[in-house]
């Protein structure tokens, strides 16, 4: 356990060192901020206490982000051979693999933190359903995990960041969009197979406010098979080195 923290925390000052994590912070508040408060569907133009429409911005925008972030996590250490230097200290594939996904995380986590002012002024507008924002938030922390660790098994089999960006995004079509719209055009046993493994339906679920142990389990699942997968990779890598 102590060597996954010293790798994250030495991801995590890399994040601040290179400027990527102001960077993301900028842009991530300064996209769902637009879209919460001024553009759109804002809360005004809705009129109704409930931070639905950041929530609805936020889905897409960490979409979006977290390959951007999760790109260079193992691409750039296989490039530059800095890998192989990480590998012979007293560390396993698994530990380097949860001390980057635990950077990668916690920085989202930081920059979901950066919005909870939008929920005390929406508490203070009118009657906030506290339980669907914090549902909401829960959602988004699940989804974020789920697609860290699909970026980090991306960036493990290539050299390539944009290649690794590339690939990550590709996946993640999948469980953001294509498999719910599956499901929305298909009845029975395929229908429900798809919508059991559409990630916005889950997440939907959980910003209505309803804890369910399937969702739970669903985001819990794929992000055990990334970080699986990623330490598959790694080690086969190691191997053929």
């Amino acid at each position: 356990m102590r060597s996954i923290w010293i790798i994250t925390k030495r991801e995590l000052q890399s994040f601040f060192d290179s400027l990527i994590a102001y960077i993301m912070l900028v842009l991530f508040l300064g996209f769902s901020g637009f879209f919460t408060w001024l553009y759109g569907s804002d809360i005004f133009l809705v009129g109704q206490a409930n931070l639905e429409s950041f929530f609805n911005i936020a889905f897409w925008t960490l979409f979006f982000f977290i390959p951007a972030i999760t790109m260079r996590m193992l691409a750039e250490e296989n490039k530059t051979g800095t890998i192989e230097l990480l590998l012979t200290k007293a560390v396993t594939d698994r530990e380097v693999i949860l001390g980057k996904f635990f950077a990668c995380f916690i920085l989202v986590a930081i920059a979901l933190a950066f919005t909870l002012p939008y929920y005390v002024t929406v508490a203070n507008i009118g009657n906030v359903d506290h339980g669907a924002v914090w549902c909401g938030y829960l959602g988004l922390l699940l989804m974020s995990a789920a697609y860290i660790s699909i970026g980090l098994f991306t960036s493990s089999i290539t050299n390539n960041q944009i290649v690794a960006f590339l690939l990550a995004l590709f996946i993640g079509l999948f469980f953001h969009i294509i498999f719910n719209v599956l499901s929305s055009n298909l009845t029975g046993f395929m229908g429900q197979l798809f919508n059991t493994l559409s990630l916005s339906a889950h997440f939907e679920s959980l910003a209505r406010g309803v804890i369910d142990t399937k969702d739970i389990v669903y985001f819990l699942t794929i992000v055990g098979i990334g970080v699986r997968l990623a330490e598959m990779s790694l080690a086969k890598r190691n191997l053929t080195n």
